[in-house]
């Protein structure tokens, strides 16, 4: 994955603060977002649910999109996933 200052400069169409959320909310409320997004748009999703990790790159996987980059932050991870 890119470093931090990568991050920091990505574009991204829409965002989702799923932090105080737990499994499998950030998930369910990252797919109805990226329904309203056009193919090839991509979504920012700030989450601090330690199953995060594991559950945004299966759910990625699963549903045709693409985890395009992760970050860890003091308080969870930002995940950039770009609708396919």
């Amino acid at each position: 994955m890119k470093h931090r200052a990568y991050f920091e400069h990505m574009t991204h169409d829409a965002e989702l603060d799923a932090k105080g959320l737990l499994c499998p909310l950030p998930v369910l409320k990252a797919r109805k977002r990226l329904q309203a997004l056009r193919t090839g748009q991509v979504l920012r999703v700030a989450a601090d649910d330690p199953a995060a990790v594991i559950d945004v790159p299966h759910f990625c996987t699963e549903a045709g999109h693409e985890l395009i980059g992760t970050e860890d932050t003091p308080d969870g991870q930002i995940y950039f996933i770009r609708k396919g």
